[in-house]
């Protein structure tokens, strides 16, 4: 019997973040409305890669049902104030103040159906000068800074899939659960507020640290660390990258005597130390790049298994997608079972199973029926 079995989440969401929230939700075994409007949430529309779907919808939306309403007519309103009543969990992440207008809002909502958790999602939160602004992902990226730390010497970057969205959800559904755990022992549900900008500011919180208290801006890098060395990719000899990842002294001492040969490294004073490499990166990089150059990838691969140093390969997508570790799920869609990544949190001895991302209203009759 899966966990939220006896949960019902209603959600007025579009795009990324409210829909990984409540699709984690989903997964969960919670019932999950989806409540869209006529053409229904604009997520469907981003492109149609995935035999005419979205691969975001196809991604974000699965085991849930979807309602077509619109929230300005009154009828509509009054079915879904019906769907509230009944439900444990409401999600909205409309523009700032819509939800509330349309007579959605979650100080309200709470108010009327004690029993309830709201969760807002937001760009920048509800107060402050920046409430009211858009805020899309590579938006909130340039804002928050993390662009700034991101990317090569030349330019900074965006991170290159919708890290914000996706932390905001995360963050939503893990309050959403503590707050689930919390009425069961009080019997009172609660307003959650989750925005973009403090997702994504908690985890700049190192950057941020060694600014605010060493006035120090960490330099883009490229596939490198900013405060850690080694830790990159680097070429070999027929064109392929292993990327590599030092923590600690121990690991510094073999790789430089039994991957390099270079027993001076460990004593010489500008290598000597985390902080001295750092600070020495382009003289260090200068004398272990030849030294990658002149081995094959399987070479500097047995090397440093032999050594017992953390390594990598530089994939690509196609990488990714032939990888040994990767677990697919089939996940049923009107036009057919498609093959996406399975949720990461794996329950021993307990099988995931995808339901079904579902069509556009293909459960207004049904949930018309039962609420009204």
């Amino acid at each position: 019997m899966p966990n939220l079995s006896d949960i019902l989440v209603v959600t007025i969401e579009q795009a990324v973040a409210a829909p990984y929230c409540s699709c984690r939700l989903a997964d969960a075994g919670a019932r999950v409305i989806k409540v869209e409007r006529e053409g229904g949430d604009f997520a469907r529309q981003y492109d149609d890669v995935v035999d005419g779907e979205s691969a975001y919808f196809v991604c974000l939306n699965r085991g849930k049902e979807s309602l077509v309403l619109d929230i300005k007519n009154t009828e509509d309103k009054a079915l879904l104030k019906n769907i509230v009543a009944q439900a444990d969990v409401f999600i909205q992440n409309l523009a700032p103040g819509a939800a509330q207008r349309a007579g959605f809002g979650s100080t309200e909502l709470c108010a009327e159906f004690p029993g309830l958790i709201c969760c807002d999602i937001s760009g920048y939160g509800e107060h402050g000068s920046y409430q009211h602004m858009k805020a899309y992902d590579l938006l909130v990226q340039c804002e928050s800074g993390l662009a700034s730390i991101t990317g090569t010497p030349e330019a900074p970057g965006r991170v290159g899939v919708s890290v914000c969205d996706l932390s905001c959800g995360l963050q939503a559904y893990s309050a959403i659960l503590e707050a689930l755990i919390e009425r069961d022992q009080t019997g009172e549900g609660c307003v959650i507020q989750v925005s973009l900008f403090d997702s994504i500011a908690e985890l700049m919180a190192v950057p941020l640290l060694h600014y605010d208290y060493a006035e120090k801006i960490w330099g883009r890098v490229g596939i490198n660390h900013a405060t850690i060395m080694p830790y990159g990719a680097f070429e070999t000899a027929d064109g392929q990258s292993v990327v590599i990842a030092i923590q600690n002294e121990r690991e510094w001492v073999r790789l430089s005597e039994q991957v390099f040969a270079r027993p001076d490294l460990v004593t010489d004073e500008r290598y000597n130390n985390n902080r001295a490499r750092v600070q020495n990166r382009d003289a260090l990089n200068d004398i272990i790049r030849p030294i990658f150059a002149a081995h094959t990838h399987a070479e500097m691969i047995d090397k440093l298994k032999a050594a017992s140093i953390a390594y990598g390969n530089l994939n690509d997508v196609a990488g990714l997608s032939a990888h040994p570790q990767l677990r697919r799920c089939g996940v049923p869609t009107p036009s057919g079972v498609k093959q996406s990544v399975s949720p990461p949190a794996l329950r021993v001895g307990r099988e995931f199973e995808a339901h079904a991302v579902p069509a556009l209203g293909a459960h207004t009759d049904a949930i018309r029926h039962e609420f009204s």
